[in-house]
């Protein structure tokens, strides 16, 4: 865990401004602590359904993962693949065969046992009726055996370096045949939470199961959503929320009182400004790479969080990769972006989430991109439904920001010439293709530097995740590993 400490900002007149902006629009509808549980987590981008094999986002397996739904293994904090439901396992010397033996002391919490066939279904179920694009993790399988009820057997086509570490993530959630049919609405895992409620926009509540096979919950916890940060610490004051969980307006930290701790923890978390390579005028990488000159990442940090965000030279890769290098790809240099426009002035809309620092940042941009010699127009969507649909679905849009939280997931974003980015490079899948193989930090080096070539996307920063805590709560952990908020460790006085 990151040390707790507290940070105190002196620029008041800039908090004031970007508070007032924060402000704007609806907030959670629901009053009070929501009621029935002990631990109230509260932070942004609610969940339109809980189904994430079909949605994208990170908002459903933030939601879900280590509290609903569980993994063969977990990912540590050093990054490795470590035991869970899997007890341990074996690899062949041709590195094409794992073994797993697993529990047998695990059951759903519908009541069905947790076991070889079920972890086999769930397998199978990512490639078979999964519509998320992040089920291509699951491609390197091709044959899952059960030569008993605790033992399961995987072969791969290739050997692949990243498959066992993608099972510690969504893709490698475990689920029982029974409860696929209400996967948005009522998900059944061996975690151990069940679903109490969950309420569109607003909330997800959770009831600590006394059957769970490990520790259990200390006690029934909640994840309550709001569509602005001072909402949030308001209700962090009033006593409603525990916890304040990804924070997006740093400035609003000044204005705590001293009992609150404030933690800043590590995140996977990209935020994406995409050009869609298949619409002008972002189809053309001279365009493409003048927006990655014209903007200044280091004063957008400072604006959206305080300089407390990790500028990665415009990757799209988070410090703690093995094939991050620092290097800095697109230094800030507006003359050289209005020499690769030569005279254009093109016209572009960026269709923002409505999200606090998406708001924030989207302002700067405006801004900045202007300079330079673009005409630029702000829409906002609404976010998750309105945004999700048009621009991740539909791929209607030609700018938008966005943070992309899962880890290690440069192949998806940018090794499928159907994803919303629209980016096709055969150089880069090749890349990726041979980091699964062989040599996995020299491969990915090289997919990353065609990639910020191609000027395919643009990362303004790599986010902070700012965890505040009210007087007496312990066993939150800031540091961000995978894509679950893990809440059963969490406890109050």
């Amino acid at each position: 865990m990151t040390p707790s400490r507290t940070i105190r900002f002196g620029a008041a007149l800039v908090a004031a401004s970007l508070l007032a902006a924060c402000s704007a629009g609806s907030t959670s509808t629901e009053v009070g602590r929501v009621q029935g549980v002990g631990i109230v987590v509260g932070t942004s981008g609610a969940p339109a359904s809980l189904d994430f094999t079909s949605t994208g986002g990170a908002a459903i397996p933030q939601a879900l993962m280590s509290n609903v739904y569980e993994t063969l293994v977990r990912i540590d904090e050093s990054g490795d693949p470590q035991p869970h439901l899997a007890q341990d396992w074996e690899l062949s010397d041709d590195r094409l065969t794992y073994t797993f033996k697993l529990r047998d002391d695990v059951t759903f919490s519908n009541g069905d046992p947790f076991d070889a066939h079920s972890a086999a279904f769930s397998i199978n179920y990512v490639k078979e009726k999964w519509t998320n694009g992040l089920k291509a993790q699951m491609d390197p399988v091709e044959s899952v055996e059960t030569p008993d009820d605790h033992t399961l057997v995987v072969k791969l086509a290739e050997p692949s370096n990243r498959w066992l570490w993608s099972m510690g993530t969504l893709t490698g959630a475990m689920m029982t045949p029974a409860g696929v049919a209400t996967l948005a609405t009522e998900p059944i895992g061996t975690g151990p939470y069940t679903l109490k409620r969950f309420t569109v926009g607003e909330s997800v509540s959770f009831e600590a199961r006394d059957d769970y096979w490990a520790t259990p919950a200390h006690e029934d916890a909640a994840i309550r959503y709001f569509s602005d940060s001072v909402a949030t610490v308001n209700a962090l004051r009033a006593g409603d929320v525990d916890v304040v969980w990804a924070l997006q307006a740093p400035e609003l930290l000044d204005s705590l009182e001293d009992e609150f701790a404030v933690n800043v923890g590590t995140t996977n978390g990209e935020v994406i400004f995409s050009m869609n390579n298949k619409a002008e005028p972002f189809d053309d990488p001279t365009v493409r790479q003048a927006v990655a000159y014209a903007v200044d990442r280091d004063a957008l940090n400072q604006v959206v969080w305080e300089g407390m965000a990790t500028n990665t030279g415009g990757a799209p890769i988070p410090p703690t990769d093995p094939w991050y290098t620092g290097e800095d790809f697109y230094p800030f240099d507006p003359m050289k972006a209005e020499e690769l426009l030569a005279g254009r002035e093109p016209e572009i809309t960026i269709s923002v989430p409505s999200l606090p620092y998406a708001q924030t940042a989207a302002e700067l941009l405006f801004s900045q991109l202007r300079e330079v010699g673009f005409k630029v127009t702000l829409e906002t969507l609404e976010f998750p439904a309105v945004w999700l649909g048009q621009v991740m679905g539909q791929k209607d849009y030609q700018a938008s920001l966005i943070a992309h939280v899962e880890p290690r997931d440069l192949p998806a974003l940018f090794g499928n010439p159907d994803y919303y980015l629209g980016y096709d490079s055969a150089a880069v899948r090749e890349e990726i293709a041979l980091a699964d193989e062989s040599d996995q930090t020299e491969h990915m080096t090289k997919a990353v530097e065609h990639i910020m070539a191609d000027a395919a996307a643009l990362t303004l920063a790599n986010t902070p995740n700012i965890v505040v805590t009210a007087p007496g709560i312990t066993g939150v952990q800031p540091n961000v590993i995978t894509d679950g908020l893990p809440l059963a460790g969490v406890d109050r006085p």
